[in-house]
């Protein structure tokens, strides 16, 4: 935020700084702040939200001047009306404090520096009416600070974020703290992928403040009691997803040009489970070889609850004579005795064999060696699932959707594809003296 050019302006014209609650992001900015007042003599506009997220940022930078003597002697006047929250300084420099509104910056001129706090909620019009009070000052700069991005609310948060990503951002600074890895596909899409949020390495990655003002003990308890979806959002700085691209981890626009017809001939076939997290869905999918080798996977049968999937799976078994493959880790582990007993075949799918077979559907997929009938619910899993680091040794697998999308089929077409037999190289016969 304070770095400078050559000719002595702003290197950055526009910074962008998230992390995750309580990690120092007020006392950068109030670093910024008050040099601005001190030291270049700025008038500042400092926009928040909420009404208590002004005044704080308000008290602690009258804190911070009042407790210095040297300081305190550069106050010309306090205000603290809501609404009229401000310093202003004798050499004229002065700092307000407004809540965002559609016209909250109208009427303010020669304004050297605006801060948009809780940037998480600004929208566009509302910048519309700030921004254009910086264009009589030589040298403006605008500092976006916030935390994690939320569905429905962060479009213009996640504008600044994606800045940072392309090729050419201009003249622009970002500088975010997330246990979450974030870029961009060749086609433009957003990729995605997030730790295991119970990987306490990954708290520290996120975190810069834990163990200095953040304890250990208070993140476990907070995981304990937001959940898993907004412990991740506001403690590792997890993102929701990016407005229309769910997790778009996978490159979903190869996988539509991979659809086919309904094969004649299919080679090495299984079949996999899957249930959602909640239950409130389940999936069969199968996975096989097309003569050409190529994989195929498509969806069996999906439909909402549980109560039809033994009786589906006794049909599927008796009339293909196959087994039925599971994680018993997953929801559909409660599935495995209720199956057994009625005769049905079960595979367990260890955590390795899933993942690999994970990895080799995006692989397939960048590829193009492996196909589908584009049936709709697939299509929506593979657009929709993130992925998941698993352990410390590289390893990732699918990752529910913030949004709560469903990827059961998916997760059973993947299930199904361990069961599919490795693709054989062709046997190469060598002549007698040959090289």
């Amino acid at each position: 935020m304070l770095a400078e050019s050559d000719a002595g302006r702003w290197a950055a014209r526009t910074t962008g700084r998230s992390a995750p609650r309580q990690n120092g992001k007020g006392d950068e900015i109030e670093v910024v702040e008050a040099w601005g007042l001190i030291q270049r003599g700025e008038w500042i506009v400092h926009t928040a939200h909420e009404i208590p997220t002004a005044k704080a940022a308000h008290r602690r930078l009258v804190g911070f001047l009042e407790g210095h003597p040297d300081l305190r002697r550069l106050i010309r006047q306090v205000r603290y009306a809501n609404g009229d929250q401000s310093i202003e300084m004798t050499s004229g420099a002065i700092i307000v404090y407004r809540t965002r509104t559609a016209g909250g910056g109208r009427g303010l001129d020669d304004i050297s520096r605006i801060v948009v706090d809780e940037a998480q909620y600004a929208q566009s019009e509302q910048l519309a009416s700030a921004m254009p009070i910086l264009s009589a000052n030589p040298n403006p700069q605008v500092n976006f600070t916030g935390s994690a991005g939320i569905a429905d609310r962060s479009d213009w948060w996640w504008t600044i974020r994606l800045r940072a990503l392309a090729d050419d951002p201009g003249e622009f600074s970002y500088l975010e703290h997330s246990a979450e890895e974030v870029s961009l596909s060749r086609d433009g899409h957003v990729l995605t992928s997030s730790p295991d949020i119970d990987d306490v390495d990954a708290w520290f990655r996120a975190n810069a403040a834990l163990g200095v003002r953040i304890e250990e003990d208070f993140l476990t308890e907070e995981r304990r009691t937001l959940g898993p979806k907004l412990f991740a959002r506001e403690h590792l700085g997890i993102w929701d997803p990016y407005p229309g691209e769910e997790g778009g981890f996978l490159p979903s626009e190869a996988w539509i040009d991979l659809a086919i017809e309904p094969p004649s001939e299919l080679r090495s076939v299984a079949f996999g489970l899957s249930v959602s997290v909640d239950g409130s869905s389940a999936a069969f999918a199968s996975a096989g070889r097309l003569p050409n080798g190529d994989l195929y996977v498509d969806t069996v049968d999906d439909r909402p609850g549980t109560g039809w999937i033994v009786d589906r799976a006794v049909d599927l078994c008796s009339r293909r004579h196959v087994s039925i493959r599971v994680n018993p880790a997953a929801p559909e582990g409660a599935f495995i005795r209720p199956l057994t007993d009625a005769g049905v075949k079960i595979e367990e799918i260890v955590s390795r064999k899933y993942r690999n077979a994970c990895g080799e559907i995006l692989d397939a997929i960048n590829n193009g060696t492996i196909h589908h009938l584009g049936q709709v619910s697939l299509n929506q899993a593979v657009r929709a699932v993130r992925r998941r680091d698993v352990g410390k040794a590289g390893g990732w697998e699918w990752a529910d959707p913030v949004s709560g999308a469903d990827v059961s089929t998916l997760r059973a077409a993947t299930l199904a594809l361990t069961g599919v037999t490795v693709k054989r190289a062709p046997r190469i016969h060598v002549l007698e003296g040959a090289t």
